[in-house]
């Protein structure tokens, strides 16, 4: 008997998981080894040569060794701590003696200097020295993608550790481990925190805003922006001739914008537009403001800023092409209205499949609930396969080294009881480094559900943003959703019998603001799907005004043979809706007996030679008197299951009046009120089929519709027509839109459920 599934909300714990389950084990048994050396002063314990020696010698192995075989790369994290919020003038200076091991060494900093190329694993690795020329390794966490090519860090590279927190590592060597991205600063060789002895020569022809322009010119040619935005930045200090600022000032946008800082590149095109000079030519200003509004998703002002470059620098036509785009984002954000066949072909164009549309806000809000925190409500009437949402991700994820034979990820994130996959640590990473570099989105993240994390209140030291990652990953484990590249894809796969990994899902993963407000019920009223980064909501049912909107975190389907209340113990909290409670109230004696007709119906219809129909149907009917209520107040999930089955060797016994029968049973047992589905006189009108209630929506019901539609044809014509209309109201559901129903099921096709020998992804 098959288990229906469909792709929840994420909690993924690869703890028990061979082989992060040995790798959780070592670190584990290592900690408790490091915990003696706890708060002993970090004197080297090796030679300068030797220290240096070994990390170079794992360097070249890491790029040498057999990539073939399973090789878990893992980080350890002992617990929670806070990112530094105490500026950096009021902080001591320390050398790499002065510090003490496993430990935070508040109140202190430490300049350090790069002495060798870094390595990335699961951090970015170098080995640094102090002034004294002593040396440990360095681990920048949270930053592999900021500091990858030629914004890498270099040998000779100055960088401050505020508060740094010293650990013991598995080989014997002392490492500064940073995990918030606010804790350490790249600091110019120009900065006056350099030693002369490490300080760059500077000639006075360079002391000039052309000559620090030229030079910031020189790394943004070679891509290499942060130390291009220090040029240009370091040239902002100087007097400048009329017009030179302005473009220092966009060569160090552009950086900006290359660099994910929108909204640092809004700020300094703003503070150039706002100038009183109508000589200084603004359109590269005006154009970069609205590419930075445009990434930002602000897409009313990106298209009023546009407008206003066409208006006062006409004939552009690069203007012009992205006033267009802008617009279609702007028209999707306001009418829902997206062109779905496109979206598709985009995801087998992009990988990761991160899609270039905007956010759709239907009728429905944030409000408060009863007993839930926040949730979404309706606004308005809604009728089932209504969008509701249809959500760009905040950030989206995909595991590249994740293994579809295992289901696993040769990368971890382990802490004392846990261990993740690698898409977690993508996702944290790529999520703490977006609040970092666009401090506005702060306020709309650190709103969704962190468990019971407490978190600081301070948001900005040093005139830049403190981010802590600990909060980020709290947030990343409670609103997350494990996606498919597409739920079309996924739909396909499952009804040829040939579904993905049941750990698929985990390779892609996303946040999705105000998709994440939804609470769970097993008898849901909305369903997501996916295309590549977006998430399409859709109602279920008819709703009313004020109807709060429900989603599964975890599907009431896959809970194999057993009946249980869904485990929603990641969150925090039990399901209370009526399906749980049912089970609940249910005597052992009742849901034993049901399991044990269950039980028979599963060997009968995993059976080849199967008894006669009566037979099958007696046992149908005991499962039916194990229920007390009736499915349209509490769905039967189990029994929807066996009636569907019974219902599939009747279409293919050629019986299509037991194919109604049935097929509108196990409709019925997951709530739906149908009426005029059994009228099969010849004298009946399409319009005497009719869902009155919508029920619990999964992909096999489309199946369902589509055998009943096949029936319909043999025995009640009229009908037909109205069951694929169901049908395509299902997919839509399912599958997030309808335009490639007809691609993927057809009335003719030789198999029971119609879906197409042709349909492909």
């Amino acid at each position: 008997m098959p288990v229906l599934k469909s792709p929840g909300k994420y909690s993924h714990n690869t703890s028990n998981s061979p082989p992060h389950s040995e790798a959780l084990k070592a670190q584990t048994a290592n900690s408790q080894h490091v915990k003696e050396l706890k708060g002993q002063l970090a004197k080297p314990v090796k030679p300068r040569s030797t220290i240096i020696l070994e990390f170079e010698s794992r360097r070249i192995l890491a790029h040498t060794s057999d990539r073939a075989s399973i090789n878990i790369k893992s980080s350890f994290i002992s617990s929670a701590y806070p990112p530094c919020t105490v500026p950096l003038d009021k902080l001591r200076k320390a050398m790499i003696e002065d510090l003490r091991l496993e430990t935070h060494n508040r109140g202190h900093y430490i300049l350090l200097r790069t002495v060798t190329p870094t390595e990335t694993m699961m951090a970015v690795t170098a080995i640094v020295e102090d002034e004294m020329g002593n040396v440990l390794t360095l681990q920048l966490y949270n930053q592999e993608k900021e500091l990858a090519g030629p914004q890498g860090i270099e040998e000779g590279d100055a960088i401050v550790v505020k508060e740094p927190y010293v650990r013991v590592m598995a080989d014997g060597n002392y490492g500064i481990r940073v995990d918030h991205l606010s804790d350490v600063n790249f600091v110019p060789k120009f900065h006056d925190l350099i030693p002369y002895s490490w300080r760059e020569k500077v000639t006075e022809i360079d002391e000039s805003p052309e000559s620090w322009k030229e030079k910031g010119n020189k790394f943004f040619r070679q891509a290499s922006y942060r130390a291009a935005i220090e040029c240009y930045s370091k040239a902002l200090e100087f007097d400048h001739p009329p017009g030179l600022g302005t473009t220092i000032e966009c060569n160090r946008t552009l950086a900006f914008l290359n660099s994910g800082q929108f909204d640092a590149a809004i700020l300094g095109v703003e503070k150039e537009l706002s100038k009183p000079d109508p000589s200084i030519p603004s359109d590269k200003a005006l154009f970069r403001k609205a590419q930075a509004l445009y990434q930002l998703q602000r897409f009313s002002e990106s298209c009023k800023t546009y407008k206003l470059l066409s208006e006062r620098y006409p004939g552009s036509p690069l203007a012009q092409e992205e006033l267009a785009r802008a617009s279609a984002r702007l028209a999707e954000q306001n009418t829902g209205n997206y062109e779905f066949k496109k979206m598709l072909s985009e995801t087998k164009e992009r990988r990761p499949p991160c899609l270039d549309h905007a956010t759709y806000i239907g009728p429905v809000a944030v409000k408060k609930t009863e007993s839930h925190g926040n949730g979404l409500f309706t606004t308005a009437v809604v009728k089932a396969g209504d969008l509701l949402l249809c959500e760009k991700a905040f950030s989206y994820a995909i595991d590249h080294n994740y293994d579809p034979s295992t289901g696993l990820s040769p990368l971890s994130v382990s802490h004392p009881d846990r261990a993740f996959n690698g898409a977690d640590a993508e996702l944290i990473e790529t999520i703490t480094q977006k609040l970092h570099k666009n401090p506005s989105l702060l306020d709309s993240f650190l709103e969704l559900h962190r468990g019971t994390y407490d978190a600081m209140n301070v948001q900005e030291v040093d005139g830049k943003p403190v981010v802590d990652t600990f909060l980020v990953e709290h947030i990343v484990d409670m609103n997350a959703f494990g996606s498919p590249i597409s739920s079309r894809k996924s739909h396909i796969s499952s009804r040829k019998g040939t579904p993905p990994p049941e750990n698929e899902n985990f390779q892609y993963l996303g946040i999705w603001p105000l998709a994440s407000r939804m609470n769970h019920s097993c008898f849901n009223n909305a369903c997501h799907s996916f295309i590549g980064d977006m998430m399409i909501i859709r109602a279920t049912k008819d709703l009313a005004p004020n109807t709060e909107i429900t989603a599964w975190y975890r599907s009431p389907f896959s809970s194999g043979a057993s009946e249980k209340p869904v485990d929603l113990k990641p969150w925090g909290f039990g399901c209370d809706c009526i399906i749980c409670q049912d089970i609940a109230q249910s005597t052992e004696s009742i849901l034993s007996t049901r399991k044990g007709y269950l039980e028979q119906l599963r060997s009968i219809f995993t059976s080849p030679r199967k008894p006669k129909a009566r037979g099958i149907e007696r046992l149908l009917s005991k499962v039916e008197e194990t229920y007390s209520k009736p499915a349209c107040e509490v769905p039967r999930l189990k029994q929807w299951i066996a009636y569907l089955l019974h219902a599939k060797d009747c279409a293919e016994s050629n019986k299509p009046k037991e194919v109604v029968k049935f097929g509108l049973k196990a409709l019925e047992s997951l709530g739906y009120i149908i009426e005029g589905g059994n009228a099969l006189r010849a004298s009946d009108s399409e319009n005497s089929l009719l869902v009155k209630t919508w029920g619990l929506m999964d992909d096999e019901v489309v199946s369902c519709w589509m055998m009943l539609a096949r029936a319909y044809r043999l025995v009640a014509p009229a009908l037909q027509a109205r069951a694929v209309i169901y049908a395509k109201i299902s997919y839509k559901i399912c599958v997030g839109e309808d335009e490639t129903f007809y691609k993927t099921y057809g009335q003719h096709s030789d198999r029971t459920d119609g879906l197409l020998p042709t349909a492909r992804y």
